[in-house]
């Protein structure tokens, strides 16, 4: 039998008020795969990411880490399994360096003092991983262009090892050449065994680097597809509803669905 999956969802539900935003939805990211995340703007694609990342807990549902259940009730626990997010709004502060923003909230040091030297080590660690000819570690992120920016926030997501990486829209404000360095660097995060689930509206994007697509459409599945091998015609199908129902009623909770 093949390995589980790092990361599963079986029957995810989530409600806000009167509101049902997913209902019974499944997923799967594997160790050296890009999985895009497809949908409409209201199809349930960020609540998701946010159930993933222990933000918004499930109210139904079934989440697995390699096979085991686990329980997503807050950011630790995400965090602590080894699943890091980048947001569309990267949550940098401008006012304060790259090394500030790198360790804000997870500062190095002990008995209260803050080991700036050890910072600065471990900044220059991080950002070599993700871009070459980086900046001084100093500089103010309010002078960094939106692509360097997102630089900094993967590889200020990368600071706990993460075995799985949520990007949200990664490119989606970028120009053309930081797009593909972008791009190229979440091609390196594969290769290096790590699991991305990647959030885009850009089928560019997704062509250029998922390896499977599963589209939500009204808060439910709507077709999970082979990228290389599905038509993207028949993808965009999926995402606007001329091929609803493409995935059948569930009979189980568990199993593959891809």
């Amino acid at each position: 039998m093949p390995d589980p999956p790092l990361l599963a969802l079986h029957g995810v539900c989530k409600r806000f008020g009167a509101v049902q935003v997913l209902t019974d939805v499944d997923l799967e990211v594997r160790s050296g795969q890009v999985v895009a995340l497809l949908g409409d703007n209201g199809a349930g694609k960020s609540t998701l990411v946010k159930v993933i990342a222990g933000v918004a807990p499930a109210d139904a549902g079934l989440v697995e880490w390699e096979g085991q259940e686990v329980q997503l009730k807050r950011p630790h626990d995400a965090r602590s399994l080894g699943i890091a997010t980048v947001y569309q709004d990267l949550a940098l502060c401008g006012n304060l360096d790259i090394v500030a923003n790198l360790f804000l909230g997870r500062e190095a040091g002990k008995f209260g003092l803050l080991d700036e030297v050890e910072m600065e080590r471990r900044s220059r660690e991080l950002l070599a991983l993700v871009w070459p000819g980086h900046p001084e570690p100093r500089t103010p992120v309010v002078s960094l262009s939106s692509g360097q920016r997102q630089m900094v926030a993967i590889a200020r997501s990368l600071l706990g090892r993460p075995r799985v990486l949520l990007l949200d829209e990664p490119t989606a404000s970028l120009g053309v050449s930081q797009a593909a360095k972008v791009l190229e660097l979440v091609d390196e995060l594969r290769e290096r065994g790590l699991g991305v689930l990647l959030i885009s509206h850009n089928m560019g994007d997704v062509k250029a680097l998922a390896d499977r697509a599963a589209v939500l459409r009204l808060g439910r599945n709507n077709g999970f597809f082979d990228v290389n091998t599905t038509p993207q015609e028949q993808i965009i199908s999926s995402i606007t509803g001329a091929t609803d129902n493409a995935v059948p009623h569930r009979t189980t909770h568990r199993g593959a669905r891809w």
